[in-house]
C-alpha cells in the first residue's frame, strides 16, 4: 500500500437511473485497491436490496458489494442514509444503519439539513481511514427540481468539490443527448468539475461511434474516457429494476415473467411481490436452474420449486397475493414441490399475522396461507438486523443430507415468529413433509450445501441426474468486472483526474 495522505475523492454520476454507476464504482474500487486503501460511498440509497454489516447495521447492498470489491469490510459510513420504499408515497428511513422513521417524501425533505450533517460526518470518518473515496450518485444528476434538497448528487458534489465522471447508457438510446443535456442543466459550479464521460452497455462495433464521441467532446470540452460493452457479470443486483434485465422467457408463461438462463432441467418460480426485497437471495441459483420471477398477475404453471421472497410490507403483499389468486395456485402445488418462504415470505406461509398497527397501519389479524404452523406478531417498531451462523436442524427430504452442518446468512426483519419446528437452529419452520420451509435467513442460497441439498432433491424427484456445480466466487466476479473496465476505460486518465500516480 502507498502511504496515506489527504483522502482523494471521485464522484460517479449518471444521466439516469440504472445506467451502470454502481458497476463502474465497483470496478474502480477493485482496481485502485491494489495500490491504495479505497472505500465506496453513497450519501443516500433507495433500494429494497440491503445488507447487514458485522455490527448489525443496514446499508444498501451496492455499497456492500463495492466494499467487498475493494477488499474491505462494509460499514454504515459507506451509505449513511438508506430509503426503503413501503408504498408509493412512504419510505422507511434508515440513518447510519438503524430505522429512523417512516416518512413521505415531503416530510423527509424537511429534515434535509440534518441529512447533510450526517453525510458530512460519514465522509470525515472515511477520510481519516482511507486514501481514496469513490462516490456514487443516484438516479439522474440533472434533476433540476431537487437541486436545493439533493444530498446524493449535487449535495455530495458541492460538499467534496470532487472531480466528476458522468455515465450514460447507450442501450436506452439518445446517449449523446442525455450526456449533453445533463451537462447543460447542471449548476455551473458542479458542471465545472465534470472531467470525463463513460458510455455504457454498447453492443456492436465501437468504430461506428467515433464521430459521435468526437462531436460530444467538441460540444462540451469534456473527454470520453471509454465505451463499455454490454456484459453480464455475476455481481449481486442493486435494486428491483435489475429484475427487468434478466432474460425474458420464450415459453408459454408470457411476458409477465422474467427468467434466468440456468439449466433447463429445473425451474424455480420466485413470486415477484410488488414490494419485493432482497431478491439477490436467489441469484446464486440462476446458473443452476431456470429461475422465473412471476408477477402476481402471471401464471405460476408447474415449477419444480416455489420461493416466496422477502417484502418491505408483508401484509400489503399478502393481500395482493390473495386478490390475484396466486395463493390458490401455490396451494395447489402443496405437497408436490418444495415451497420456501424467506423473511416476509416465511411470515406469509404461517397461519396468521397479528399486527398492532406497526406493519399495516391498523390493529388487525390477518390469515396467512396456513402451510406452516407458525404465527407472526408485529408489536413494536423494531427491526432485527444481524449476521448469523446456524446449524441445520430440520429433517425431511431436502435437509436430511446436511443435518448438523452449518450455514450463514443475515436477518433483516420486523416482527417475531413462533415456531415449534425450527429448521436452522432456532430459526424458521419446516412442515412434516419437509417440503414447506420458512426462514428469516437472507443469503440462504449463498451456502453451497443448501443449494446442493435443494437441487439434488428436485433432480431426484424428477428422475434426472444431478451434477453439482460450484458457482464463481464473488472475488472472481469483481476481478472479471475490473478486467472489462481496464480494457475499455482509460484508468490512467482517471488517476490523473483524481491527482494520484
Amino acid at each position: 500500500m502507498k502511504s496515506k495522505k489527504t483522502a482523494k475523492h471521485l464522484l460517479i454520476l449518471g444521466t439516469a437511473s440504472h445506467v451502470g454507476k454502481s458497476a463502474v464504482v465497483t470496478a474502480i474500487c477493485n482496481i485502485l485497491s491494489k495500490d491504495y486503501k479505497v472505500a465506496p460511498f453513497k450519501a443516500q440509497n433507495m433500494s429494497l436490496n440491503s445488507w447487514i454489516t458485522k455490527d448489525g447495521k443496514e446499508i444498501g447492498i451496492a455499497q456492500a458489494i463495492q466494499a467487498k470489491a475493494a477488499g474491505i469490510e462494509p460499514t454504515v459510513d459507506m451509505n449513511p442514509v438508506l430509503l426503503k420504499p413501503k408504498s408509493d408515497r412512504m419510505s422507511q428511513v434508515i440513518i447510519l444503519g438503524e430505522p429512523y422513521a417512516d416518512k413521505t417524501a415531503g416530510d423527509y425533505y424537511e429534515s434535509i439539513e440534518m441529512m447533510h450533517d450526517i453525510l458530512r460526518g460519514s465522509l470525515e470518518r472515511l477520510g481519516k481511514e482511507y486514501d481514496i473515496i469513490v462516490m456514487e450518485g443516484a438516479g439522474g444528476a440533472a434533476e433540476i427540481n431537487l437541486y436545493e434538497r439533493d444530498i446524493v448528487n449535487i449535495g455530495t458534489a458541492r460538499l467534496t468539490d470532487a472531480p466528476i465522471i458522468l455515465v450514460g447508457d447507450i442501450e436506452r438510446g439518445g446517449v449523446f443527448a442525455s450526456l449533453y443535456g445533463t451537462i447543460e442543466l447542471l449548476p455551473a459550479d458542479v458542471r465545472a468539475n465534470v472531467r470525463g464521460f463513460i458510455i455504457n452497455k454498447f453492443r456492436g462495433d465501437p468504430a461506428i461511434l467515433e464521430s459521435g464521441l468526437r462531436e460530444i467532446e467538441e460540444l462540451t470540452g469534456i473527454p470520453v474516457l471509454g465505451v463499455l460493452p454490454y456484459f453480464d457479470i455475476k455481481v449481486p443486483s442493486e435494486d428491483s429494476l435489475s429484475i427487468g434485465d434478466k432474460s425474458k422467457s420464450k415459453s408459454k408463461f408470457n411476458s409477465k415473467s422474467d427468467i434466468s438462463e440456468g439449466s433447463d432441467d429445473v425451474e424455480i418460480a420466485v413470486i415477484r411481490f410488488p414490494r419485493i426485497s432482497n431478491f439477490t437471495d436467489f441469484e446464486p441459483l440462476e446458473n443452476m436452474a431456470r429461475v422465473r420471477y412471476v408477477e402476481l398477475g402471471g401464471e405460476l404453471g408447474k415449477p419444480d420449486a416455489i420461493i416466496l421472497p422477502g417484502t418491505k410490507n408483508t401484509i400489503s403483499d399478502l393481500s395482493d397475493l390473495k386478490k390475484s389468486g396466486m395463493d390458490a395456485s401455490i396451494k395447489e402445488l402443496y405437497g408436490k414441490v418444495p415451497i420456501i418462504g424467506i423473511c416476509g415470505g416465511y411470515q406469509m406461509l404461517g397461519k396468521s399475522i397479528i399486527d398492532s398497527g406497526i406493519e399495516g397501519g391498523r390493529v388487525a389479524q390477518f390469515e396467512g396461507l396456513g402451510l406452516l404452523d407458525v404465527t407472526t406478531t408485529f408489536d413494536a417498531y423494531e427491526k432485527k438486523t444481524i449476521q448469523v451462523t446456524k446449524t441445520v436442524t430440520g429433517s425431511g427430504t431436502i435437509f436430511e443430507s446436511i443435518k448438523g452442518e452449518t450455514i450463514s446468512g443475515y436477518e433483516i426483519h420486523m416482527g417475531s415468529t413462533k415456531s415449534s419446528a425450527p429448521v436452522f437452529g432456532d430459526d424458521g419452520s419446516i412442515d412434516e413433509s419437509g417440503l414447506v420451509i420458512g426462514t428469516y435467513l437472507h443469503g440462504l442460497f449463498e451456502n453451497e450445501n443448501v443449494r446442493h441439498a435443494l437441487l439434488s432433491q428436485i433432480h431426484k424427484r424428477k428422475g434426472i441426474e444431478y451434477v453439482p456445480q460450484t458457482t464463481a466466487s464473488e472475488s472472481d466476479a469483481y476481478e472479471e468486472l475490473a478486467g472489462v473496465v481496464r480494457k475499455h476505460i482509460d484508468m490512467k486518465r482517471i488517476c490523473e483526474i483524481m491527482g494520484i500516480d
